[in-house]
């Protein structure tokens, strides 16, 4: 799994991909919080179980994305591993992490919610799965 921030204008793009798509979407979580803070710095002590469903695979992503952002803003979490598991367009996964600590956690932005802005999810030509969109921070 890979993950990765770029930029856009005055928001964040967040990547992920993988050798599966389960693996894309767990990757474009940790670019998620690549937005707000360096992931490393987050202890995975805290499981959250999330489920959803989307029509497809980037409304899924969006659905995905959005889900964590409203767990990180009602939990007062951040979230550094993810277990992910797609069949279909539905989505189960795990994500665990630790309740925000500003000292150690040093957050820089906070994202407001995934857009369809640059949204793609797709395999590519090396057989690798994508995903991508641009949040709002």
């Amino acid at each position: 799994m890979a993950w990765q921030t770029f930029a856009h204008d005055a928001d964040v793009g967040v990547r992920g991909s993988g050798a599966t798509l389960a693996e894309a979407f767990a990757g474009a979580a940790t670019a998620l919080t690549a937005a707000v803070c360096d992931p490393a710095r987050v202890r995975a002590h805290e499981a959250v179980a999330i489920a959803c469903a989307a029509p497809d695979d980037e409304l899924l992503l969006v659905d995905w994305l959005n889900a964590l952002v409203f767990e990180m803003a009602t939990r007062h979490m951040l979230f550094s591993r993810f277990d992910v598991s797609i069949d279909g367009h539905r989505l189960q996964a795990t994500a665990w992490g630790e309740p925000v600590a500003a000292p150690r956690h040093r957050p820089a932005a906070e994202v407001k919610g995934a857009s369809y802005c640059e949204l793609e999810v797709g395999r590519q030509p090396d057989g690798r799965w994508l995903a991508q969109c641009i949040v709002d921070v």
